[in-house]
């Protein structure tokens, strides 16, 4: 349903938000997120450019969230990179139709209702601690103990 670049960009943005106050280097955003690191090379300048993230280049740069993680929604990730838009006339361009969808249409501009509320209704925080405990990042094993040993070093 989600297009493969926002599927990327949703990754990125959640590995972020687990480390919020660190610049991640590109190169190590695409390991963890298993995204090629040219295509996130560009995936990070699209989020920058919808003031998700900032950047910074060089020796000890790379990227971090602009706000906290509880104040970006997956819907403001989504819409940066590949919106999510309702129904709103016949997609055929029918004049007949107008704003009367047939029922096709009409389930599909349902199903992106859905989409726009779940979405719009979920932050990068709700992501990462889930029910208030902190939550294993990603599906990777490797990132998992890697996001422990960094848990454990802080105290947490």
């Amino acid at each position: 349903m989600l297009s493969q670049t926002v599927e990327y960009a949703l990754r990125a943005m959640v590995t972020l938000a687990y480390k919020p106050d660190e610049l991640v280097p590109t190169p190590e955003l695409a390991e963890v997120t298993k995204v090629p690191s040219n295509y996130l090379a560009k995936v990070l300048q699209t989020l920058a450019g919808a003031d998700l993230i900032v950047g910074r280049r060089g020796v000890g740069g790379g990227y971090r969230l602009a706000r906290s993680a509880n104040e970006i929604r997956l819907l403001d990730v989504i819409n940066a990179v590949n919106p999510v838009e309702r129904i709103k006339t016949c997609p055929l361009g029918l004049d007949t139709h107008g704003p009367n969808l047939c029922p096709l249409h009409r389930r599909v501009d349902e199903a992106a209702a859905k989409v726009i509320e779940i979405f719009g209704s979920t932050t990068l925080a709700h992501v990462i601690t889930g029910e208030g405990t902190p939550q294993l990042p990603l599906c990777d094993t490797r990132m998992t103990q890697q996001y422990q040993q960094v848990q454990i070093s802080r105290g947490s």
